[in-house]
């Protein structure tokens, strides 16, 4: 069974974190609090993340700090950010939440319906990208599994072809030693 998608919420107010649980109830998708943004990298250095719902104003390291180490660290880059914030008296805001990685900036009050429709996108994308990791692993174990019955058959045909060049006839010996070389490879097949 697939691994089911996170997503990171971050924001200093438990109350916000609980909202933000209510919202996104009834998606596929598991929420995971932190009440700070050191809190949450240390989740990301643990977890993979759908995406993260980050609020921008938080004492200490604030919104748009952790979103910087975020996206510096190679592992964690590729997350998607959604900025949340009740400030709405800077339009600068925005621009730097942007500047910082973010690939959305939500001001409070939002409409739940409008977060949960981008929830919903990133972690249908994050679920095709684990699909298809899934399948390029598999085409990668069947590729290197092709290439061990390939050389097991090539194998074969040298011992059939030493036996008949020594003296034009298969003996025993050379079919039987043929026969173990296609036995190992006979699983993969």
């Amino acid at each position: 069974m697939a691994e089911r998608a996170k997503a990171l919420l971050v924001d200093d107010r438990r109350d916000n974190l609980l909202a933000l649980e209510a919202i996104l109830q009834g998606l596929p998708v598991q929420p995971v609090g932190a009440e700070s943004g050191e809190e949450a990298l240390k989740h990301l250095l643990v977890d993979d993340f759908a995406l993260i719902l980050l609020d921008a104003q938080m004492p200490s390291m604030d919104g748009f700090e952790t979103a910087r180490h975020i996206k510096r660290r190679e592992r964690t880059r590729h997350v998607p950010i959604i900025f949340l914030t009740a400030a709405d008296r800077d339009s600068h805001l925005a621009l730097r939440g942007y500047a910082a990685g973010a690939v959305d900036y939500l001001t409070k009050p939002f409409d739940p319906w409008v977060l949960r429709a981008k929830v919903s996108v990133f972690v249908e994308l994050w679920t095709k990208t684990q699909q298809l990791q899934a399948q390029t692993e598999m085409v990668r174990q069947r590729e290197h599994e092709s290439r061990i019955v390939g050389v097991a058959v090539d194998e074969a045909m040298a011992a059939l072809k030493a036996g008949l060049a020594a003296d034009g006839v298969l003996g025993r010996e050379q079919v039987e030693k043929a026969m173990a070389v296609l036995a190992k490879a006979r699983p993969r097949l």
